[in-house]
């Protein structure tokens, strides 16, 4: 996966040194209705496993980033043109975004 390719591809902005420092952690950010996201994109051919350290992790690094950003999992599996992406996020946000464009 080119993180490059796949931030293009959903509107995202790349994080300088994709997480490997002390404050820019995740690997993008994305601006979506009133949320702004901290993303962190893992791509796996096969499968991937999420548990609440994981999770964890993903919104702690958010929280070093911005303490008002909102977690994202950007999860690509297969390989080729036979890819999923998926985005996981707490449905509280999920709602949220449901709602707003319920409203418009």
């Amino acid at each position: 996966m080119s993180e490059r390719s796949e931030a293009a591809r959903i509107g995202a902005k790349l994080q300088k040194n994709s997480g490997r420092g002390k404050i820019q952690k995740g690997d993008m950010t994305l601006e979506a209705g009133n949320y702004r996201f901290v993303i962190d994109s893992k791509e796996y051919t096969k499968s991937f496993g999420i548990s609440q350290t994981t999770w964890g992790k993903i919104c702690t690094d958010t929280m070093k980033v911005d303490r008002t950003a909102t977690p994202m999992l950007y999860l690509i599996l297969g390989e080729g043109a036979n890819k999923v992406r998926l985005a996981v996020i707490e449905y509280d946000v999920l709602e949220d975004l449901i709602d707003g464009q319920n409203r418009s």
